[in-house]
């Protein structure tokens, strides 16, 4: 069956064609700013008359960027759509006169209230319930901005993305089949870590930023810091020593050789029994097309480390989930 852009996503994209965009912002918290990261960086790989911004939601009403008016485009998630500093970032462009396209679950919730148009996803870890990676926030937010070049630029990529995206659980699949048993290893040598740092680049970057605060913070009350794989030299790297726990994405986009220096210096200065790669060259990305490789990985590689997650909470004996002494629990802060 041939895969089409979602409804949501066409009605999104007919009404940005009625408008003058220049520039795209892209707007979230947590987990949900982590997917802008690629987002971004397939912006910057492809459009040459459209810019992009990358924000922090409440930091994006504190900073009021110029370029913030009738031409801009402004692209906000959040998984709920509960999240008051994503939600006031959307009344905030629409002040201004940007256009507004909401990505949520949710589609009666604040910030599709908030937002002119609404694009729901699914996502797996809300409910239990499986779904097909094609419908998550990653896929949706590349449809929206594959769309938008075909749109305003007519360079179509679409065709390649879908049926990529088509592909993609299988390549999911087999990345948790290759991992299995690194995962079962690490979790036991990871079990008693107070520090655990996560690093990666480019369009991974945003898989290492959300498994280190929404995952090993937020969910198993670990401390960790997501590095820049460049940025790792120059200054984290000298906390590297034999006793450092780090994990390692290596993706397949432009960036992969800063990644691989990264992996290097670790191998080198600390134990490799402390250090836990995943490498995009160990999997079989044959179905999905090498231009949406680099872009796809980290969806892969995130997908995957839940998996790692769950083995490490049940070794720490802390559950994923349900254990949290802030988050949704107190609101006067």
């Amino acid at each position: 069956m041939k895969r089409e852009l979602s409804p949501d996503v066409q009605a999104a994209l007919e009404a940005i064609g009625q408008r003058e965009i220049t520039h795209v912002f892209l707007v979230a918290c947590g987990g949900s700013l982590s997917i802008m990261y690629p987002g971004k960086y397939f912006i910057d790989r492809h459009f040459e008359t459209i810019t992009s911004d990358l924000y922090n939601a409440d930091e994006f009403i504190c900073r009021h960027p110029r370029h913030l008016g009738e031409k801009a485009l402004v692209i906000l998630c959040s998984q709920t759509g509960t999240t008051r500093e994503t939600a006031n970032a959307a009344r905030f462009a629409r002040e201004n006169g940007a256009i507004t396209v909401a990505m949520t679950l949710d589609p009666q919730s604040p910030l599709a209230e908030a937002a002119e148009h609404v694009v729901r996803y699914d996502a797996p870890y809300t409910t239990g319930v499986p779904i097909d990676p094609a419908d998550s926030n990653y896929a949706i937010l590349y449809m929206l901005l594959a769309g938008l070049l075909r749109q305003r630029e007519g360079r179509d990529v679409v065709s390649t993305l879908l049926s990529s995206l088509g592909n993609l659980q299988s390549a999911i699949e087999q990345a948790k089949a290759v991992y299995e048993d690194r995962f079962e290893v690490y979790a036991d040598r990871f079990k008693d870590s107070s520090v655990i740092y996560t690093a990666a680049s480019g369009a991974g970057y945003g898989a290492a930023y959300s498994f280190a605060i929404c995952v090993l913070m937020e969910m198993q009350w670990i401390n960790s810091q997501a590095i820049h794989a460049n940025e790792f030299f120059h200054g984290p790297f000298e906390v590297v020593d034999e006793s450092t726990n780090a994990i390692l994405l290596v993706g397949m986009d432009e960036t992969r050789r800063i990644e691989e220096r990264t992996r290097d210096f670790l191998y080198r200065f600390g134990d490799r029994d402390r250090i836990m790669v995943l490498d995009a060259a160990e999997l079989d990305l044959s179905g999905i097309d090498e231009a949406f490789q680099g872009y796809l990985v980290p969806l892969i590689f995130f997908d995957a480390l839940w998996g790692f997650a769950y083995k490490l909470a049940q070794r720490r004996n802390h559950t994923m989930l349900e254990a949290r002494r802030y988050m949704k629990k107190i609101h006067d802060y």
